[in-house]
């Protein structure tokens, strides 16, 4: 199971609680930029104001551990600029995770964080930390599971990783990701897919997100159903690996 972030809103607690369910599965998580933030933390960053957001950077490590510490507690996995091997070896796939916590856009955001945990210091070293998980893949495939998907797939609203909460549009995607993502394919890896949520589906203003994209072989899934838990039961993206083969399916399983 890969988990994309954002498991309860603003809400630890909560948050938490599921993320001890997830740990109890067989699981490959990431933390999004609402599984350890505190609302103030979060206002200054869409805010724009990174000083005032690394104020809580220390309150953000104590949080980020815990999270994880529940994520881990039964044996699931919480990544973040890493590559985890999964399957048989002959039939091996590498899962590489992206940044944690993003927020998408140009700008590296929770950057106190990610300094004090990653060691990252700037959009290009994340970058580079990235591509240096793809190099680290023990196998030639590789999906790749994020918080929010890459740049370079649209920049309109309704585009999978498109921005909708302004007039102006745009693609709000992670440029890290991108680098990654094409250093992969030019190192002769086999990008099976990439796998992200954060920006919701149901778009703001009305209409629906494109959540599901192909582009140069490569299938790119938002999974970022909201509210992912309905009268329809909870949603979740099927992804189906064939050989070099992928099929993504939302499946809604009963409550």
């Amino acid at each position: 199971m890969l988990v994309v972030g954002d498991l309860a809103g603003l809400r630890f607690a909560p948050t938490l609680r599921i993320a001890a369910a997830i740990g109890r599965a067989r699981a490959i998580a990431i933390a999004g930029n609402h599984d350890g933030p505190n609302p103030a933390q979060l206002l200054a960053e869409v805010a724009g104001q990174p000083g005032v957001a690394d104020r809580f950077t220390r309150s953000l490590i104590t949080r980020y551990d815990a999270f994880a510490a529940a994520v881990t507690g039964g044996g699931a996995v919480l990544g973040g600029y890493d590559c985890h091997n999964v399957g048989p070896p002959d039939d091996r796939v590498s899962v590489v995770v992206g940044r944690p916590l993003s927020l998408g856009g140009p700008r590296l955001t929770f950057a106190g964080f990610l300094a004090a945990r990653f060691g990252i210091a700037s959009m290009q070293q994340s970058a580079q930390r990235l591509c240096d998980a793809v190099d680290a893949a023990e196998a030639e495939r590789i999906v790749f599971l994020a918080h929010n998907g890459p740049t370079g797939l649209g920049a309109s609203r309704s585009d999978i990783w498109g921005c909708d909460f302004r007039a102006a549009e745009g693609d709000w995607g992670d440029p890290d990701l991108e680098v990654a993502v094409r250093h992969a394919q030019r190192s002769g890896r086999r990008v099976l897919a990439v796998v992200a949520g954060h920006m919701h589906r149901a778009l703001r203003g009305g209409g629906e997100r494109i959540a599901r994209v192909e582009r140069d072989g490569v299938v790119y899934v938002n999974a970022a159903q909201v509210p992912r838990i309905t009268r329809s039961g909870r949603h979740h993206v099927r992804l189906e690996i064939d050989g070099d083969a992928v099929q993504a399916t939302d499946v809604w399983v009963p409550a």
